[in-house]
């Protein structure tokens, strides 16, 4: 049996470990890669790793409960809703996200699918690839100069979505209940509360992270009170808009139209899953997309590399750059 610490890396979809490995070998780690898809896939592995890295399989409670050398768990992405954070505090466990390593792409993705929904694109190309070449297929499209956008969690990529939309002309009202109005107004939007965003946005872009104030943060009574004709574009968790409430919305005609980057079941982290499984799918007025929005190769490569280099801080004894929880465990 090897002496090295042990760095399990959940899943991944990048097709090898290879970065991380190169990473982790200079550290004097060994690394051991899995596709689990659930916690009882990491049982066997949770009691000796000392650090894992997960992608899109969830670390709860469960499986850090059986860990006794493990020091860093390290997700390669933003959010840490698939790591029990309060767990790992508990048992003195760091945890690190990656942080500012796709901003450029989130935004530009978001802002591809508002104009792709707001021109009417799909509708046009599909028309056209059946024979049907008539500007009257694409029918309304409103002029976008003088409307307004509604931004939900105004952070990093939020702020750069409204530099982007800025140059459509359109208004820029956010909300976010973390930034103060003068934080906010220096980008050149204005802050307002939630239910000033429903009422007055055209079109809303939703960053918001997934927690459980934001689980939900749309549905019916939300998607109600918007204006008719609305379009909504979710570049941010899945489950912070209530799938089977946008159904209704968008076949009612409450919504226009809807971008998501991954729907709420979000299928990435399902051992099993088919688009039958939401009836989203289904209509004609609907963009979904993989979860992709964060993706650029030199996106991934930063996720890699920076996820596995704070494992390796951390196994070095030196300290990471974007600890999650350090101050609660200092605290304890």
């Amino acid at each position: 049996m090897s002496n090295k610490p042990k760095v399990v890396i959940t899943d991944f979809d990048y097709g090898d470990v290879d970065i991380e490995t190169a990473i982790l070998r200079d550290a004097g780690a060994e690394v051991v890669a899995l596709q689990a898809k659930s916690e009882t896939d990491l049982a066997m592995h949770a009691a000796d790793c000392a650090a894992m890295m997960n992608q899109y399989a969830r670390i709860g409670r469960t499986t850090i409960e059986r860990m006794t050398q493990c020091r860093v768990i390290a997700r390669y992405g933003v959010g840490v809703d698939i790591v029990d954070v309060e767990a790992a505090t508990e048992r003195g466990i760091l945890v690190t996200n990656v942080r500012d390593y796709c901003t450029e792409e989130v935004a530009d993705h978001a802002i591809a699918l508002w104009m792709a929904l707001a021109r009417r694109l799909f509708d046009y190309d599909r028309a056209t690839h059946q024979g049907i070449w008539q500007w009257q297929s694409g029918k309304p499209i409103n002029r976008l100069r003088g409307r307004t956008m509604g931004i939900v969690s105004f952070g990093k990529i939020g702020q750069a979505i409204a530099e982007r939309a800025r140059a459509f002309g359109v208004e820029i009202i956010a909300f976010d209940p973390f930034l103060p109005a003068d934080v906010v107004a220096r980008h050149g939007a204005e802050l307002v509360d939630k239910a000033g965003l429903l009422a007055r946005s055209d079109y809303i872009l939703m960053q918001a992270p997934m927690n459980p104030d934001t689980r939900h943060f749309l549905s019916d009574a939300e998607f109600a009170a918007m204006k008719p004709g609305a379009i909504l574009v979710n570049t941010g968790r899945g489950p912070t808009v209530d799938n089977k409430a946008l159904y209704r919305a968008l076949t009612t005609g409450t919504l226009a139209g809807a971008g998501l980057d991954d729907p709420e079941e979000e299928p990435a982290k399902r051992s099993h899953w088919s688009p039958a499984d939401n009836p989203i799918f289904t209509l004609p007025n609907v963009v979904v997309t993989p979860h992709a929005a964060y993706y650029s190769e030199e996106s991934i490569r930063a996720a890699r590399e920076n996820a596995a280099s704070e494992v390796a801080r951390v196994l070095t004894g030196q300290p990471p750059k974007f600890p999650v929880n350090a101050d609660a465990l200092a605290s304890a």
